[in-house]
């Protein structure tokens, strides 16, 4: 007696996936952050460029911050000597193979569009516009500020191109940096505090529609964030809260100073006060990036290969020593 095999059940396919409301915040909250980053660049031209009152205390601290100090001035020179576009082209040439090595070539190309978009918007931006006298004291148009836009975006693609577990640190590393950089260009006298605040929003700007485009490619509901990350956006956070205050109280001294009570602060003290400004407008823009780039979706876990079916010669095969097997008995 032989037996005949049945055909093996085809294999049933797998649902198509479907984008939970989870996940279609998760693609487009960079489009969000762009926005509120491009509306923020407007407000902070009109507020320290558009009006009187903005462009004194904006240029009383670029006047406050010639002092000398050796060590300051030390460090400061030699960081605004290092911040060179062929050293900074090399850090981007450098972050994108690092994400062709890592298989990712949607991080490589998201590192290009960030770095050329926000350079070009910035220096297109400062050769276009221009800066009405308001405050007294001529000064042809420095808004936004090309060294600390070049700075913050070959930081913002080296935390785009690592590793998710490092990103925080990198970060950490990069906000660093850039303010030291932001920093010293109003120390040298060469940008107002709201042109170096300008230029990291526009880089963020920049970097959220960089990010929209990975996440349109790569979808899926947002992932917590790692012990290391949160412990970096916990110090990135400490540090954005006091410099907040300080430069909301310098900010507030100053407008007393220059409309009810003339010498009420020094030069000195409008400096830090917009110093204070650029490390809280380093420390949030360094935040939202390290929350936008290290909470990408998990990848998908590759689904298992279906066992073959024997094939029909070979049941029968197995089928008729099943027989011969049972009539010996």
């Amino acid at each position: 007696m032989t037996a005949v095999a049945s055909r093996p059940a085809p294999a049933e396919k797998a649902p198509p996936e479907k984008k939970t409301p989870a996940g279609r915040w998760h693609t487009f909250t960079p489009l969000l952050v762009a926005a509120l980053a491009a509306a923020g660049a407007y407000a902070v031209h009109r507020l320290f460029i558009g009006t009187p009152l903005g462009q004194t205390i904006d240029t009383e601290a670029l006047r406050g911050g010639d002092f000398d100090h050796p060590q300051v001035t030390e460090v400061l020179g030699r960081t605004l000597d290092g911040t060179r576009l062929v050293v900074l082209a090399g850090v981007c040439l450098l972050a994108a193979a690092f994400g062709v090595l890592r298989r990712r070539l949607d991080l490589a190309v998201a590192s290009g569009f960030l770095v050329i978009a926000a350079n070009v918007i910035t220096q297109q931006l400062k050769a276009g516009l221009e800066r009405p006298l308001l405050d007294g004291f001529p000064m042809p148009n420095s808004w936004p500020s090309g060294h600390a836009t070049a700075a913050a975006s070959a930081a913002f693609v080296l935390v785009l191109v690592f590793p998710r577990l490092m990103r925080g640190m990198v970060g950490l590393a990069g906000a660093a940096y850039v303010a030291i950089v932001s920093v010293a260009t109003v120390w040298a006298e060469w940008h107002r505090p709201s042109d170096t605040i300008a230029a990291l929003l526009i880089v963020l700007a920049c970097g959220s529609l960089a990010v929209f485009f990975v996440r349109l490619r790569r979808p899926g509901p947002s992932r917590s964030l790692q012990l290391p990350n949160r412990l970096v956006m916990g110090c990135l956070g400490g540090a954005a809260a006091l410099a907040v205050a300080t430069a909301v109280f310098g900010m507030a001294s100053v407008a007393v100073s220059e409309r009810a009570i003339p010498e009420l602060v020094s030069g000195r003290f409008a400096f830090l006060t917009g110093a204070a400004g650029i490390v809280a407008a380093t420390a949030v823009t360094f935040i939202v990036w390290v929350r936008l780039t290290a909470a990408e979706p998990a990848p998908t876990p590759a689904t298992a290969a279906p066992t073959p079916a024997p094939s029909r010669g070979a049941a029968t095969t197995r089928a008729a020593r099943t027989d011969r097997t049972t009539a010996a008995k």
